[in-house]
């Protein structure tokens, strides 16, 4: 099974941000040259996550952002003392990696789905990584 990999950088610019990155992977699918296989999309940053969700409409993200406000306490007498403890709890309800079927050189999202890269603590520079494995 041949594998082919790389790293993707995100910037983002507010605390809580959804970031599509679906071109930059499709690009990198495009790149690799891949007919059939899987996209891996790992983010190693502990306080952001990755999500496939919809991206027609922008509502849709901030609705999420707004419920894991809602859901996530800033007040919890959380012990880790950085003072990112929620941003950490977001990140385990998003998960860090997403994993997309290639058929035909292509990522089979849905129609409207997307991959967004969840900033949870920032603005930051980020990076993820991406792994193809041909089928």
């Amino acid at each position: 099974m041949e594998m082919r990999s790389g790293k993707l950088p995100v910037s983002t610019s507010a605390h809580t941000e959804f970031i599509d990155i679906t071109s930059q992977v499709r690009q990198a699918v495009a790149d690799s040259g891949v007919r059939d296989g899987i996209c891996c999309v790992y983010n190693p940053h502990t306080t952001a996550g990755l999500t496939i969700n919809e991206g027609a409409d922008p509502a849709v993200q901030s609705d999420i952002l707004g419920v894991f406000k809602e859901i996530v306490p800033r007040n919890y007498p959380y012990r880790h003392q950085e003072g990112n403890s929620p941003s950490h709890m977001m990140t385990t309800l998003t998960g860090s990696s997403v994993t997309v079927f290639i058929e035909s050189g292509k990522l089979q999202l849905g129609t409207w789905q997307r991959i967004f890269f969840c900033e949870y603590d920032g603005p930051r520079s980020r990076k993820v990584w991406w792994k193809i494995l041909q089928g």
